[in-house]
Parts: structure tokens; C-alpha cells; sequence
């Protein structure tokens, strides 16, 4: 049976390379990953460059793509405070830039694109939980609006290049994911937390730690935009885990989980920081019948293991 061929931008990000796995795994698909090392790595995909279906290029995305592509999942953009606070422009220039070409592939193609947009779309949200239909509050002069605002904005121009050109959308709005492969140096809760357990360091909380978030498995996150990709379903749709945990009482699980001594410690609050994150994923059970099914816990201790042994190989 031939396949498709398939481009995924970010293909040697987190959530990008878990894709291209399990896109090779499943299916009789070429896969193409581009990315231009930023923040991905090339360790996340090395192991997949011998398969003849898989093909890598180190390109940016800012710049003109050609290829003979028949769907496109769009993960290029750096997604952690860390750094797409370090350079702010870059990170607009992904999502506009970058959607723009991606896009306009797409339309010569005749492609499906999904665009990986976030969470972050809502801001610190004013409604609980989060649906697709609220607009959002996002403060667009802050520390966090590259990335809220250029994700906004990359959705309307899907939506427009929809409208005006009929190209065949998919938007997926991801909440806090995290697995193996997150970077260590990424700056997210999950890793900090992990690592600082492992190591006996101190658990450090930005604020009083009672914002909650809601953190999904990255094997359930891969599944939904597999999904919703197959799907024909061009509006946004939230992809997370609807189970909310405050910060404080995440730090203390895994202090548990870990078997760590790990005092908590405390530092002011950051800037536009969301109080609460709950993703409402009405519209993902309906619309192609996902949902997530690893627990917090189970998807945590495999999350553990995967640092325990990041820890031993850099020993």
C-alpha cells in the first residue's frame, strides 16, 4: 500500500518527534521533518534518519519551503517561556512568517495542513474551564504576547487562507503537555520539577503555586492530532487533559513519585502568568472521538524514568 508524504515542521521538537514515530510506526508514510534546531535536537530523531521513509532537513521555516507534500502538521515555533522569551521576534516570525509559507504550500499542493496553536490563545483566561468559543484575554505588550499573539494570529490566517482559498484546515489548541524527550533546559514545570526531585534540589514555585494547569501524556496529545488531521473538522479544537492539579500540589506528587527530600521553595510571581488552565474538550470527544486515558501519575512516572536515565548518561 503506498502512503502519503508528510511534512512535519518542529519534527525534532518534543511533541514533533513523538509524531514522526508514531507516524512510522502506524503508517505506510513518508515523513519529511524539518526544523531548524532551535530548539529541537537532533538526539530526538537520530534514531529514525536509517528508516527509507524518513527523510530530514534543517531549514527555517521563515524561509521559502518546496516540497511535493500531501498533508502538513505545523509544530515549528518554540513553545516554552524560555525561550520564546529569548528572541521574541523570531518566535512572531514562525508564526507569521512561517504559518504564511506553510500555508501558501499548502495551497499548491492542495495539502491538509494542522496548525500546533496552544493554549496560550486564552491568555489568563476569565472563563473556567477554557472552550473554543472564548475569545480569550491576552495581554498583547507583555513578556508572553510573541508567542500568545503570533499563535492568535497564525489562526486567523488559517482560517482566512480557509475562507478565501479554500485550503484544508485543521487547528489544534494543545494544553500543557509533557514525556520523554522534553528538554531539560526548557524552563517547563514538569522538567524543572523532575530534574530539581531527582537531583535533590529544591522544588521552585513561581508565585503562591496555587495556579492550576492541566497536564496531558504526550502518547494522548500525538493521538488527537492524528485525529483530528484524519478528521474533517476545520475549526479549533482543544487538545489537553481536563484533570486540574494546582502547581503546589503538582511539586508534592512528584517530590512522592521521585521519593525525594526536596524542600518547596518560593519566588515572586511572573508577569501575565495564568491563574487557572482547564481545557474543555467537549468539541474533541465529538467531533473525532478523542479523549486522553494515561493518568497523571502513570504518565509522571514514566516521565521520571525517562530523566532518570537522561541524569545516568550525562554522569
Amino acid at each position: 500500500m503506498s502512503g502519503k508524504t508528510i511534512l512535519i515542521t518542529g519534527g525534532a521538537g518534543f511533541i514533533g518527534s513523538h509524531l514522526c514515530e508514531r507516524l512510522l510506526e502506524t503508517t505506510p508514510h513518508d515523513i519529511i521533518c524539518l526544523d531548524n534546531l532551535f530548539t529541537g535536537s537532533k538526539n530526538n530523531i537520530r534514531h529514525l534518519i536509517g528508516d527509507n521513509r524518513f527523510e530530514f532537513i534543517r531549514q527555517d521555516i521563515t524561509l521559502p519551503v518546496y516540497l511535493e507534500v500531501d498533508e502538513i502538521y505545523n509544530l515549528a515555533c518554540p513553545a516554552s517561556p524560555k525561550w520564546y522569551q529569548k528572541d521574541p521576534v523570531f518566535t512572531l516570525k514562525a508564526s507569521t512568517t512561517g504559518m504564511v509559507n506553510m500555508l501558501g504550500l499548502a495551497k499548491r499542493r492542495k495539502a491538509k495542513i494542522l496548525q500546533a496553536s496552544t493554549s496560550e490563545v486564552y491568555g489568563d483566561p476569565l472563563v473556567h474551564p477554557q472552550t473554543e468559543g472564548y475569545y480569550g484575554n491576552v495581554n498583547q505588550l507583555g513578556p508572553r504576547a510573541c508567542y500568545d499573539e503570533g499563535k492568535r494570529c497564525a489562526e486567523t490566517l488559517c482560517m482566512s487562507y480557509h475562507m478565501e482559498h479554500n485550503v484544508n484546515i485543521r487547528i489544534a489548541r494543545i494544553f500543557n503537555t509533557y514525556g520523554s524527550k522534553m528538554a531539560n533546559s526548557d524552563g517547563r514545570v514538569v522538567s524543572n520539577f523532575i530534574l530539581q526531585a531527582l537531583q535533590g534540589q529544591p522544588i521552585t514555585i513561581q508565585g503562591d503555586g496555587l495556579q492550576t494547569r492541566s497536564f496531558c501524556y504526550i502518547e494522548d496529545t500525538v493521538s488527537a492530532l492524528i485525529k483530528l488531521m484524519d478528521s474533517g473538522f476545520s475549526s479549533p479544537v482543544n487538545i489537553g487533559n481536563p484533570h486540574e492539579i494546582t502547581i503546589k500540589e503538582l511539586a508534592r506528587l512528584v517530590i512522592e513519585l521521585t521519593g525525594s527530600q526536596s524542600p518547596i521553595e518560593y519566588s515572586p510571581q511572573i508577569e501575565d502568568d495564568p491563574i487557572k488552565r482547564k481545557p474543555d474538550i467537549t468539541l474533541a470527544k465529538s467531533a473525532f472521538a478523542w479523549q486522553p486515558y494515561v493518568s497523571l501519575e502513570e504518565g509522571l512516572l514514566k516521565t521520571i524514568a525517562y530523566f532518570k536515565e537522561v541524569l545516568y548518561e550525562s554522569e
